[in-house]
């Protein structure tokens, strides 16, 4: 194993869980600013990718590690892919929903939902780089460097992505909001958003390993923001009591298990195609 590698991983895991903390820390001695939009959230969002940055500059490191080169050749179909996702899946659990009656889409109206999903994919395509670059795209080839199964790898950077919402989920974002995904407490919340983004995780690795880009997985990222984060705290859809740990678009088991299966069905191809080249 090679030491160099693991020492700068270890480093940047650990800078990657404190940079949200330290975000809290500087918003409490600076006047109160806006709610969701504060100095600290600030640096919870883009210290990780800071750091992935410096420790590519100083370690004299590979900048292909960060995926930054959208590898567009040969490629296109992951892109197209990546942006289906989440809206075949969505459509899926919807039909589920109506199905079982666990969901009401009566208050769907496209227009307008349409709408506020496209006025929002910029935003989110230019806030989903901040995790894209360090997480899916930086941790995961220093893992794949240091011999890692791919199940210590999903485990590994799926919890990280978990653990790094930490303070998201804990501090920054409001109550009301959570109540409206899901109505528990913020620290069960924050449990439940840690399997659901290792769940979620496999596909945004497999995404970067079959392209060797990290920007088939901000479009997935991005679509998945501007698509069911709207439609269930906006209020496009209602979900039955009691059933939203269940069938919610955002982090219901359902939900996940079918994310997993993608991502899983993507690792399926991705080895298949290296063991074809093995093969030549």
């Amino acid at each position: 194993m090679n030491k160099k590698i693991l020492r700068n991983t270890v480093v940047f895991i650990v800078l990657v869980i404190l940079s949200g903390w330290i975000g809290i820390l500087v918003d409490s001695v600076l006047p109160k600013q806006p709610n969701g939009d504060s100095l600290g959230m600030g640096i919870w969002l883009v210290l990780p990718m800071l750091t992935a940055i410096a420790i590519t500059i100083f370690s004299k490191g590979s900048w292909k590690d960060l995926g930054l080169k959208p590898n567009f050749k040969g490629n296109i179909k992951w892109y197209l892919i990546a942006a289906l996702i989440f809206p075949v899946v969505t459509a899926i659990v919807l039909t589920i929903g109506a199905i079982t009656k666990w969901i009401d889409s009566s208050a769907l109206d496209l227009k307008p939902f349409i709408l506020l999903f496209s006025s929002t994919l910029l935003i989110n395509f230019i806030i989903d780089i901040f995790d894209g670059v360090p997480l899916y795209g930086y941790l995961t080839s220093q893992l794949v460097k240091l011999n890692l199964t791919d199940w210590k790898i999903y485990l590994t950077v799926g919890s990280l992505w978990g653990i790094w919402h930490a303070p998201y989920y804990l501090v920054f974002l409001p109550e009301a909001d959570i109540q409206k995904v899901l109505p528990v407490s913020r620290a069960i919340f924050f449990i439940v958003s840690i399997l659901t983004m290792i769940c979620w995780a496999v596909m945004f690795i497999e995404l970067y390993r079959v392209t060797k880009s990290i920007w088939p997985g901000v479009v997935l990222h991005m679509v998945e923001d501007s698509l069911i984060n709207p439609l269930v705290i906006s209020g496009f859809i209602s979900i039955a009591a009691g059933k939203e740990i269940l069938i919610s678009p955002i982090n219901g088991i359902i939900t996940s298990m079918l994310y997993l299966l993608v991502g899983l069905g993507i690792r399926t191809y991705r080895k298949q195609a290296n063991q074809i080249l093995l093969d030549r």
